[in-house]
């Protein structure tokens, strides 16, 4: 497990080095779902903030939405015992969404009500980095989702400006994938938690349509998934059909 470890912490690494994603100084707000991902992301950060030559602080942050039997206690418990800086903002989500039960799919809409929270979140900590979990695999299936469902050639950048213009967001996870993750979570015996959404079935549905889609074709094509995630990083504008790119030949 030593190897996997390296293998992880090394594609961490190789995003840093391509998207400058941490400096010395920087006060990280990790966004911590208690999920095998988000686990594993905070404990790897932990461990690389000791190897780096420059110092950085780690601020586990979950967004308690309010949905029935989500154990935060699990998580208090194994934060402690872990020695994390953490907080639990209990709120008040589960409302608005029952109030919007007649959407066919709040996922978007709930995951931009946490993105909202996480940013007032790191306002009040002085946190200068929001850190989400979303790995290669995420990558690939929003680009698919994008493509097949909205008509749009999208997927999620490894480091952006937030909507706000204050905070940075990264996703140190962009090379990482998820078969990886699930292996070393396995092994670390992370204390897991689920979601609990009374409503992201529709949501699911289409993503795990995805997966399946990619296994079948990894079958005859195996390095499907690393062209998908490559072909982010080599975009050519000029030969798509958007015509408010200048084609000048």
């Amino acid at each position: 497990m030593d190897k996997l470890e390296k293998k992880l912490l090394y594609k961490i690494g190789l995003a840093n080095k391509n998207f400058s994603m941490f400096q010395g100084g920087d006060k990280i707000l990790v966004c911590f779902s208690g999920g095998k991902d988000s686990w594993t992301l905070l404990h790897l950060l932990n461990i690389l903030k000791k190897k780096l030559p420059f110092s950085y602080e780690l601020m586990a942050v979950n967004i308690n939405p309010g949905f029935e039997e989500y154990r935060t206690d699990i998580l208090e418990e194994a934060l402690n015992s872990r020695g994390y800086n953490y907080h639990i903002e209990k709120t008040c989500i589960i409302d608005i969404i029952k109030a919007k039960m007649k959407r066919p799919s709040y996922c978007s809409f709930c995951s931009r009500l946490r993105r909202g929270i996480l940013y007032d979140m790191a306002k009040k900590f002085k946190c200068n980095k929001i850190a989400l979990a979303h790995h290669g695999d995420d990558f690939i299936e929003t680009l698919l989702l994008n493509q097949f469902f909205i008509g749009k050639i999208k997927a999620m950048p490894a480091r952006l400006y937030a909507d706000d213009g204050i905070n940075i967001v990264i996703r140190p996870l962009v090379y990482v994938e998820e078969k990886d993750i699930i292996k070393y979570a396995d092994y670390m015996k992370f204390p897991l938690i689920e979601c609990r959404c009374p409503g992201c079935d529709s949501y699911s549905s289409k993503r795990i349509m995805i997966k399946k889609l990619l296994l079948k074709l990894q079958k005859e094509v195996p390095e499907i998934k690393s062209s998908l995630l490559k072909s982010l990083s080599h975009v050519e504008p000029r030969y798509l059909l958007d015509n408010s790119i200048k084609n000048v030949d």
